[in-house]
């Protein structure tokens, strides 16, 4: 908890509702609690007890990484979290030394980093955080419960209305955030209570990915194999280590070039993108669950930012505010950064949070919405605008990857980007620059 002398407001908030007790809206709980006496999480799903899939959230049967920064984020708000993963099953895998990256036909070079994702199955992740989350003492979850509507005076959102087991109810609260993924309901909200609603940027990848659960014949090298799509590929895999023994096929296609799944058409579908070594690996392995689809058509961020007016009480929080292509894993890690940007704002109270949360959170979700369009874009099968800044930097990138299959500093440079421990700016400091132009020239 900050130090009290950096809190300028002079009193608690009273009670903050949370709808969605996905991630986003457990890391939301979790940055409320030090600023409000009570905050309450209201979910529609059925929540399992311990460690258990739920099926508001059918993208948990497929591969998650917490990145790089979101590990540290994590562990600053639930102190020994990471360890607490680890010791449940889960790995940590150093991004170059342990894991093999190959991005846009590259392998990047092997070296340490320093820096580490977590790899654990959604279930086991959000059942740790929700854990923790739902044994502080100001937190109440409530399960199989639907928010149906705000409540809403003198242009206030003062509450929220419920159904639980088909009762109705009321829950008043000095804010509710509703975290309820990209389908959350905040913009017909504001449209029945005569407010704009916000611009949306759509970025259409049509995309599926189908996963599996498999154990290996023998012990692989690596902890984390990721292989993205190229030009005239729109394909991709993720082959990580999970608990347990365990480790999870993530196929991926996009623009239309889906995986299928039955057994001879999945492996097919791997050995487009998969080395050779791995691909044996997975064929060899023992399937440990049925081959699952999951559809993601579009990338979706909605610009609340912009927004001239917006009833108080209400914040809008995680993929209901920007829905990222999953293949480059980074929307948990964002959510958790906009939950340390939430604990920021409130340190200067309720007035005026919405504007100040989405700007704060602009700022934040600005650069990894411009780093994965460009690199949704530098696939001619994805259909959209290729302004000329959009270009040039794909280029550079191109040639920045490509640099980085030998030269150590510039592949350190990428993940830590991607991983955003570092700006994507980063990429481009003086002594990177130096290295991918003469690097580039070389290879040429």
């Amino acid at each position: 908890m900050p130090p009290a002398a950096e809190r300028c407001h002079c009193r608690r908030m009273r009670h903050a509702v949370v709808s969605g007790a996905s991630m986003s809206g457990l890391l939301a709980a979790r940055a409320l609690v030090e600023d409000y006496d009570r905050v309450t999480v209201v979910d529609r799903d059925p929540l399992p007890a311990d460690v258990g899939h739920r099926r508001g959230v059918p993208q948990a049967r497929h591969f998650h990484t917490i990145l790089l920064r979101g590990a540290q984020v994590l562990d600053e708000m639930f102190p020994g979290l990471v360890d607490e993963l680890v010791a449940a099953g889960g790995h940590q895998a150093d991004f170059l030394s342990e894991a093999r990256l190959v991005v846009a036909g590259h392998e990047l070079v092997r070296t340490v980093t320093g820096a580490s994702d977590i790899q654990t199955t959604r279930p086991v992740l959000e059942g740790a955080i929700r854990a923790r989350v739902a044994n502080h003492p100001g937190v109440e979850i409530l399960s199989g419960c639907d928010v149906v509507g705000p409540v809403v005076e003198g242009g206030r959102v003062t509450g929220v209305r419920i159904v639980r087991d088909g009762v109705g109810d009321v829950l008043d609260a000095d804010l509710v955030v509703d975290a309820m993924g990209r389908s959350g309901r905040a913009r017909a909200w504001l449209a029945s209570m005569g407010f704009p609603t916000p611009a949306e940027d759509r970025i259409d990848v049509d995309m599926v990915y189908a996963s599996r659960l498999v154990r290996p014949a023998a012990p692989f090298p690596d902890k984390l194999v990721l292989v993205g799509p190229v030009p005239g590929r729109p394909t991709g895999f993720a082959f990580a280590a999970q608990e347990g023994g365990r480790w999870m096929v993530t196929a991926v296609g996009m623009a239309g070039d889906h995986p299928p799944t039955d057994e001879a058409g999945y492996l097919a579908f791997l050995k487009r993108s998969a080395p050779p070594d791995v691909h044996d690996a997975i064929a060899a392995a023992e399937p440990l669950t049925e081959i699952r689809l999951h559809r993601f058509p579009a990338s979706l961020r909605r610009r609340y930012e912009r927004l001239r007016r917006f009833p108080p009480g209400l914040l809008v929080f995680g993929d209901a505010l920007c829905s990222f292509n999953p293949i480059y894993g980074q929307g948990m890690t964002v959510a958790a950064l906009e939950a340390q940007a939430l604990r920021r704002c409130l340190r200067d109270g309720e007035r005026d949070l919405a504007r100040r949360f989405f700007r704060a959170a602009a700022g934040i979700v600005d650069p990894v919405w411009q780093l994965n369009a460009g690199g949704d874009l530098a696939l001619p099968e994805i259909i959209g605008h290729r302004p000329l800044t959009t270009r040039l930097l794909n280029r550079y990138v191109a040639r920045l990857q490509r640099v980085g299959a030998h030269d150590p500093v510039v592949a350190t440079a990428f993940v830590r980007a991607i991983g955003l421990l570092d700006p994507p700016s980063s990429m481009m400091r003086p002594g990177v620059l130096a290295r991918v132009v003469v690097g580039g020239m070389r290879r040429s």
